[in-house]
């Protein structure tokens, strides 16, 4: 099931191929790209929340867990080097059609959970930079994530090129923000404003034992870590992605994995845990900045950083999730409806229109779900259900590894040692179940459910109705030869 479709076009012969455009620099910015954004700038203080001044060790065992699912992903791109990633992987894996649609759907709902998280961190940020005052799950908030959703449709109907250099810029500007940080935290240093002391208090607001605290704040912080397994839908757009793949890939996850280390760090040394999960008090990094920088303008330059960061994340989970419906509609495993395009803007208008609408509901439902929970907040509630629908996916990834070994095929590829994928299967299915969540993270289960149902609803309407219509056409055959 391809995870990227382009537009039907009625033409004859076959499909061209996809133009290689990437060598291993462009590759290492759009993966380095891909995998910063919403999840540091709006999850720290929410880490923070679970384990207190150790908020550094979730983010450390994140990226260990993704960096071993990481391994399986580079054999699997390497052997298969196709621009369609876990879907891909687990019909050859298992050839099964209904589990390769979960595994798809799934994906297209990770896609809305976190553009619907970066529109709760995008409307934090706005309220941080323009010093408007609302109230943290209030109505005002509540507003300005829904307009600025409806603004990434907008965008997404009228049509966005997307191009690897537009993204090396953002990139960039995302990357600016953290170093930003960084840099403050060392000025700070130097100032004696830092309290290094912090980063090695652990404290669980549940009592829980260190083992399930930093277990349950690593579901949270694994959302940072995302984004590295978008990357294996642009292999057909590589030089040469077998050898620049695991390279690119592997120094990827360790640059950002580096950058989260140190940004934890840092916003421990130099804001108080208290004031650092208050989400009252603003945006957790836009309090470091003007923590560490008192004298200095950065406080009032950060949040317009913010939300540059997390309104490219939203429009490009956005624009991933209402194509992937576009091309599961067009494989008639989901109504045809949502292959719909518009005659004169060339996008799928329906399937923007549904996923929008998803991300509403998600944006509204969770406001009302946390108002009632303490501690919980609706950035927490859908980045941590973002990380759910994928840490369930790269269970899947890691075994479909196992078993694709029994396929070889007639070229050289990247292979993983063979405990990695047994260690990520593992850790993948031991952070997504409910042990490793606390009390207010529960309900992200019942989103997932909701979601996958909705799923589940339509593919059964579409096999009922493909079922009538092939009965329909046999039935017109066996009379024609009867008549005959």
């Amino acid at each position: 099931m391809p995870t990227n479709s382009t537009v039907h076009q009625d033409v004859s012969g076959p499909e061209p191929d996809l133009v290689r455009v990437m060598g291993p620099k462009l590759l290492l910015l759009f993966i380095v790209g891909d995998i910063l954004g919403t999840g540091v700038y709006a999850l720290t203080g929410s880490v923070a929340a679970e384990v207190g001044g150790a908020a550094w060790a979730p983010f450390l065992v994140a990226f260990v867990v993704a960096t071993i699912t990481a391994f399986s992903y580079l054999e699997l791109v390497t052997k298969y080097p196709q621009a369609a990633g876990a879907a891909l992987y687990t019909h050859k894996a298992f050839g099964i059609h209904f589990l390769t649609f979960l595994v798809a759907f799934t994906v297209m709902c990770s896609g809305i959970t976190s553009a619907s998280t970066a529109s709760n961190a995008f409307a934090g940020f706005l309220n941080d930079g323009f010093g408007l005052g609302f109230e943290v799950g209030g109505t005002g908030i509540l507003l300005i994530a829904l307009a600025f959703m409806a603004l990434v449709a907008a965008v997404n109907f009228r049509g966005v090129g997307e191009s690897v250099k537009a993204n090396v810029v953002l990139t960039l500007v995302e990357l600016s923000g953290l170093l930003m940080i960084i840099f403050i935290g060392l000025w700070a240093v130097t100032q004696g404003n830092a309290d290094f002391s912090r980063v090695v208090v652990f404290e669980s607001p549940s009592d829980k034992s260190t083992f399930f605290a930093i277990t349950a704040a690593t579901s949270l912080a694994f959302f940072a870590m995302v984004g590295f397994e978008d990357s294996v839908n642009m292999a057909e757009e590589c030089h040469d992605p077998i050898r620049d793949f695991p390279r690119m890939m592997l120094t990827g996850l360790g640059v950002t994995g580096l950058i989260y280390f140190l940004v934890s760090i840092t916003a421990v040394a130099l804001v108080p845990v208290g004031d650092l999960v208050d989400p009252q008090k603003g945006q957790a990094l836009t309090q470091v900045v003007a923590a560490g920088a008192p004298d200095l303008p950065f406080d009032t330059i950060f949040p317009f950083i913010g939300m540059f960061a997390v309104a490219n994340s939203a429009l490009i989970n956005m624009l991933m999730a209402s194509r992937l419906l576009y091309g599961m509609a067009n494989q008639d495993v989901l109504p045809r409806a949502f292959g719909k395009v518009h005659p004169r803007r060339r996008t799928p208008w329906v399937s923007i229109l549904f996923t929008t609408a998803i991300s509403f509901g998600l944006i509204i439902y969770v406001v009302r779900a946390t108002a009632s929970v303490d501690g919980a907040t609706s950035v927490a509630l859908l980045g941590g259900t973002t990380a759910l629908l994928l840490l369930c996916v790269f269970t899947v990834v890691n075994i479909a590894v196992l078993v694709l070994r029994k396929q070889p095929v007639d070229h050289q590829h990247f292979k993983a040692p063979t405990v990695l994928p047994y260690l990520g299967a593992v850790a993948c299915a031991f952070l997504a179940g409910p042990w490793a969540r606390s009390d207010d993270q529960l309900q992200q289960y019942e989103i997932a459910g909701i979601l996958l149902g909705v799923g589940v609803v339509l593919w059964v309407l579409t096999w009922l109705t493909n079922r009538g219509i092939r009965a329909k056409k046999t039935g017109f055959r066996d009379i024609e030869h009867l008549e005959k």
